[in-house]
């Protein structure tokens, strides 16, 4: 049996919000990570009635993934009843990876887009799949990888603890071994910083798990801060490889950096410049300027009138489904192309996958049309 290790944890508010509704586990062997969401300070008691819970019901321990589906269980009770009763609270939620490390393997659940991470031999693997508007869009095929990470809702999570009386709970185990080592986080990290930063930033600090969590705090507040960052850290004790401890030097590059550079050896033939009418030429300029201009005026047009005529069906951050004015874009600096018109009461979570998919798909439609697909779902599901 290898025995748990060292673990460590950091939270931190990030550049761009005012409060800190991330949570976190750190009592060995449970850890776990919450991300709340909600208007006022409701989604830093979402995910501060979610670690509550997992303490006060922590005192037994042992039944793997079906007590860690337990423990979730309780705390989505906790806020869903507070919810229901609190009108200030209405609306609020959070997500939860929880992770219990047992012999020889961690038992983990986990609903919403926080992630565990396994890192084992140098290299980095998500253990927990998001519960995201864009992660499904992805998985459909209708976004790639590469268009998810720029992607304005890649925020809007599809699957949280509070919004229904009982929760979908992934849940699986994972084997371990000497050395391993995992790393729960909210998405204020991984919105932020990419695997290979993450892998590196933990290699370069693996003999001080509390360096390594701070540096990845600094490394996501360096690229932008824009939501909470929490991350939590255990290791699987054991005997441990040294050789592991690693600052890793890349080698130089072969050969000689002037190899391919031409000099006047090198025998470039000259260039023959011919003489033409410069009149004739600079007219010619002028007309293609003209053309040009005359082109982007047109451009501008049409786009100003694309984004008065065109509206989709999206969500905000809070979940809440939103009929949006323009298109569906930011653009350099993360202006925003769009902006919303009606804000209605149905969350995406309380839509199946397929009626996301859907109803998510950013085909442009008229104010009416797109109102009118939104009210659809808001009779069926009685959220109007």
């Amino acid at each position: 049996m290898s025995a748990l290790g060292r673990s460590a944890s950091v939270t931190d508010t990030g550049r761009r919000r005012r409060h800190n509704e991330d949570a976190y586990v750190c009592e060995p062997p449970l850890f776990a990570v919450a991300d709340g969401m909600g208007g006022a300070q409701a989604g830093e008691l979402a995910s501060g009635l979610a670690a509550a819970a997992l303490r006060d019901e922590s005192s037994e321990l042992s039944g793997g993934e079906q007590r860690v589906d337990g423990l979730i269980q309780e705390a989505n009770r906790r806020i869903y009843e507070r919810q229901s009763q609190d009108a200030s609270a209405s609306g609020m939620g959070t997500t939860i990876t929880v992770a219990l490390v047992e012999e020889g393997h961690v038992a983990i659940g986990h609903v919403g887009d926080s992630r565990a991470y396994l890192i084992r031999d140098r290299k980095l693997e998500q253990l927990t799949e998001d519960h995201s508007l864009v992660a499904e869009l992805v998985r459909s095929g209708k976004l790639s990888p590469e268009e998810a990470e720029g992607h304005p809702q890649r925020s809007v999570i599809t699957r949280a603890l509070g919004t229904d009386p009982d929760v979908d709970v992934d849940t699986f185990s994972i084997e371990t071994q000497a050395g391993d080592l995992f790393l729960l986080c909210s998405d204020g990290l991984t919105s932020m910083v990419d695997d290979d930063t993450i892998l590196r930033e933990v290699e370069r600090n693996r003999d001080d798990l509390g360096k390594a969590a701070k540096a990845l705090v600094r490394a996501a507040n360096k690229g932008g801060g824009e939501d909470n960052i929490t991350v939590v850290f255990f290791e699987i004790g054991g005997d441990v490889d040294h050789e592991h401890e690693h600052t890793v030097a890349l080698p130089p590059v072969e050969g000689d950096d002037d190899e391919d550079t031409l000099d006047e050896h090198h025998g470039v033939p000259p260039v023959r410049v011919e003489r033409r009418d410069e009149n004739g030429h600079a007219g010619r300029r002028a007309l293609f300027a003209l053309l040009a201009l005359l082109t982007v005026i047109a451009l501008c047009g049409v786009a100003v009138w694309g984004l008065w005529r065109s509206h989709f069906v999206g969500a905000e951050t809070d979940g809440h489904v939103v009929v949006y004015q323009g298109l569906p874009w930011n653009v350099v600096g993360n202006v925003k192309l769009y902006r919303p018109v009606y804000v209605s009461p149905l969350v995406a979570a309380q839509l199946s996958q397929g009626e996301r998919q859907q109803l998510f798909d950013h085909h442009l439609r008229s104010d009416a049309s797109a109102r009118a697909q939104v009210r659809r779902y808001e009779e069926q599901i009685g959220a109007g």
